[in-house]
């Protein structure tokens, strides 16, 4: 699939960090609020589908790919995530947009709502969870326990980390065990998941493990019951990292959510079954007035 022509633009955040963002396409704003793993390569087919009808505006997220490292070290919570969502807004030149995210960002589009919910039309909610991510991994609950430990280890090794992370990003069986292991489905986009495996090897390891630690410490639940615009929850049946039970439960309390369980589908279906991911949000927005009828 040929990659899709997007500008890069640079705004400095609410502390000065440089932040990288990126638009294409033209219409009613979605601003990508992007997974931990990804930028905006992963939502490839969401933006072909979808770029003559809507603009796409994207960022890198504090310390991570095309932007710059955090003017503070400590400013790397999602708080601090949705502060630069708000810059980024503001720099595109969009007063309002439909909310799209993945994984981490989900947790970043609800504490955008909670926070300034006149800048948000609508939700779009993607293999995530609203908040505590570890204690739903694999519904056992003692991940919430076992896994923050585990995450700072490893950032206390960060040149290690980067070392064994280019590895394996750069063995071409990773993604075959992958889909053995059921971590992805067979119907994975290679070539999008090997672009960002590439991009993702040059991380800086300290900063990612850290957001990671912070992510797994925020909880935008507290929003959920107050969540007043269209919303759309989709999972996988088959996401380990936050399972369907999760989404069903994070749906059930926010009133009026539609939800779409992709059979088959894991922790990214948006490139595992992207013609069933985009059709469904195309009636959403459809039916809930969003864009060019």
């Amino acid at each position: 699939m040929k990659t899709p022509s997007v500008e890069e633009h640079h705004v400095r955040g609410y502390d000065g960090t440089l932040l990288a963002y990126h638009v294409v396409g033209e219409g009613a704003p979605i601003l990508l609020c992007n997974g931990l793993g990804g930028s905006w390569m992963a939502w490839s087919h969401q933006i072909r589908y979808f770029q003559d009808r809507y603009r796409f505006i994207s960022w890198d997220y504090r310390g991570l790919y095309r932007s710059g490292p955090p003017a503070n070290p400590d400013a790397l919570r999602v708080e601090d995530h949705t502060r630069d969502a708000l810059t980024v807004l503001e720099a595109a030149g969009a007063e309002r947009a439909s909310l799209m995210g993945w994984s981490m960002g989900v947790q970043v589009a609800l504490e955008l709502f909670g926070r300034h919910p006149e800048r948000v039309a609508n939700l779009v909610l993607i293999n995530g969870v609203a908040g505590h991510p570890w204690d739903t991994v694999m519904n056992l609950g003692f991940m919430g326990h076992l896994l923050p430990p585990l995450i700072r280890g490893v950032g206390s090794f960060p040149r290690l980390a980067e070392k064994v992370t280019r590895r394996l990003v750069h063995m071409p069986e990773t993604v075959q065990w992958a889909k053995r292991l059921g971590l992805a489905a067979r119907t994975l986009d290679d070539s999008i998941f090997q672009r960002l495996a590439g991009s993702f090897a040059e991380l800086d390891m300290k900063t990612y493990m850290r957001i990671l630690e912070l992510l797994g410490e925020h909880d935008a639940s507290r929003y959920l019951g107050e969540v007043d615009v269209p919303t759309l929850v989709i999972a996988g049946d088959r996401d380990l990292f936050t399972p369907r039970s999760a989404a069903e439960r994070m749906a059930r309390r926010i009133p009026g959510a539609e939800l779409l369980v992709v059979p088959g589908g894991t922790h990214y279906v948006a490139i595992e079954y992207p013609e069933l991911v985009n059709l469904r949000i195309e009636k959403f927005y459809r039916e809930r007035g969003w864009g060019a009828g």
